[in-house]
């Protein structure tokens, strides 16, 4: 095997990402095709040949590439007037064009129908793994770029943490994770605002094997239904900026987190099962469908039935994604997991603010215990940032920096009964299903039901 042909390693000369790249090469020449396809294939994950344009169109109207290598001049159908026509019907990929002609009217041409890049004949291997390499290069800096950018005006990043704490309801949700995680399945987070579903949602894609690629959140209720079609499936008709891709794209490879998903347009859950069900989209005023490789995952803290019920939700997306549905438990549920909450919420937020941390001593802990906590885990986070900025807790959390007394041991027993009460509500009065959550025996339930009875 000569040089040419041997694959170079991931941090090789021509960078890692060439290891990644699909490629479609368009020439008449055999010769020169077979040249190209030789010098790539050991070094791409995926490389294809055309003859012509109509081989070339048929190809991408089954596959997505992420780069065309393009001759220009081609019985027929020059390769620019193909590559313009391409335009039109949906182009999804970067075209670095091949020529022997190296005048400037060419280039201007090649430019204005959207090549990145051209090469000129006779050119040596290393030219145009190079011209590849630039325009690999390029596709991933966009991308970050933009999924930077988007998670910067989203503020998405708030829904960056760990899943704490050491109840059995936290631990139920993070063994469902681990076992949904390799699975390519949809899945469902239900459950109250605050209660981190986001949080969720995104260790289940760091357990995954998609844990290097993208995750993209969305959160449905904050786009306007107007343009909510094209921020998801992207467009080709942007006068004067080229096409726009759209978040499913950008989340090629990787998840896509809807939140608010019971927000979504009525007429937008049908393409999205359509999508869902083909993983094929169609960008808006394309003729071209493209081929998506992402794991979908959602979230609502609506009720879904109900909606479907009432007709705001379709039905048959409903049960297309509630193949798993996880229910994230509120901060009530898992009472035990305020401790440990708290101070991480103490440590990260003082660290941010400058500020030296408050005491969490026993008083505040139990006060925060005994606290109905509406706004989850979310309005923990508050409280904590809040009386930060303070300086102090607020009356009705505030602690004595004392042990704890004989009196908050007695309310200790009270928040223990608080707790179990508050379980067998969830479970609609069914002991057992109690038990199972608090991970006790049904005889301890049986035993303190009758006591607090007497």
């Amino acid at each position: 095997m000569n040089k040419a042909q041997q694959p170079v390693s991931k941090d090789g000369e021509f960078g890692a990402g060439l290891s990644l790249a699909s490629i479609l090469v368009v020439d008449d020449e055999p010769g020169m095709r077979n040249f190209l396809v030789k010098i790539l294939r050991p070094r791409c994950k995926r490389v294809e040949q055309a003859a012509n344009a109509e081989e070339a169109s048929k190809l991408l109207d089954a596959s997505h590439f992420d780069i065309v290598i393009l001759d220009n001049v081609m019985p027929g159908k020059s390769g620019l007037d193909w590559l313009r026509e391409q335009r039109k019907l949906g182009f999804f990929a970067d075209a670095i064009l091949i020529t022997a002609f190296a005048d400037l009217e060419t280039a201007i041409a090649a430019l204005r129908a959207g090549a990145v890049d051209f090469v000129l004949k006779p050119f040596r291997s290393n030219q145009i793994l190079n011209a590849v390499a630039r325009s690999i290069d390029r596709l991933h800096l966009q991308r970050e770029n933009f999924l930077l950018k988007y998670e910067l005006s989203a503020d998405v990043s708030a829904g960056r943490g760990r899943l704490l704490g050491p109840s059995k309801a936290i631990a139920e949700v993070r063994g469902m994770l681990e076992r949904a995680a390799p699975m390519p399945t949809c899945v469902l987070f239900t459950g109250d605002s605050g209660t981190g579903k986001e949080i969720a949602a995104r260790a289940l894609h760091a357990m995954s094997d998609r844990a290097a690629k993208p995750f993209v959140p969305v959160n449905c209720a904050t786009i306007s239904p107007e343009v909510i079609e094209r921020e998801l499936f992207g467009d080709v008709t942007t006068s004067g900026q080229g096409r726009r891709d759209g978040l499913l794209l950008y989340a090629s490879g990787g998840t896509l987190f809807l939140d608010e998903i019971a927000e979504l347009p009525l007429s937008v859950q049908a393409t999205l099962l359509r999508v869902i069900e083909e993983m094929r989209i169609r960008p808006f005023g394309s003729t071209r469908e493209i081929p998506l490789n992402l794991r979908f995952v959602f979230a609502t803290n609506a009720d879904l039935p109900k909606a479907v019920e009432e007709g705001r939700f379709r039905a048959d997306l409903y049960h297309r994604i509630n193949v798993l549905n996880i229910r994230m438990p509120t901060l009530r549920e898992r009472i035990q997991d305020i401790g440990e909450l708290s101070a991480m919420f103490m440590q990260k937020i003082s660290n941010q603010l400058g500020m030296p941390p408050l005491v969490l001593d026993e008083q505040v802990l139990l006060n925060m215990s005994c606290y109905d906590w509406p706004g989850n885990v979310r309005e923990l986070r508050n409280l904590i940032e809040r009386s930060l900025i303070l300086g102090e807790f607020p009356p009705e959390f505030a602690g004595t920096g004392d042990a704890i007394s004989s009196e908050a041991v007695d309310s200790l027993h009270l928040v223990e009964k608080r707790h179990i009460l508050t379980v067998l509500d969830a479970c609609d009065g069914n002991r057992a299903e109690a038990a199972r959550r608090l991970g006790v025996s049904r005889k301890t339930i049986d035993r303190k039901c009758a006591m607090w009875d007497g």
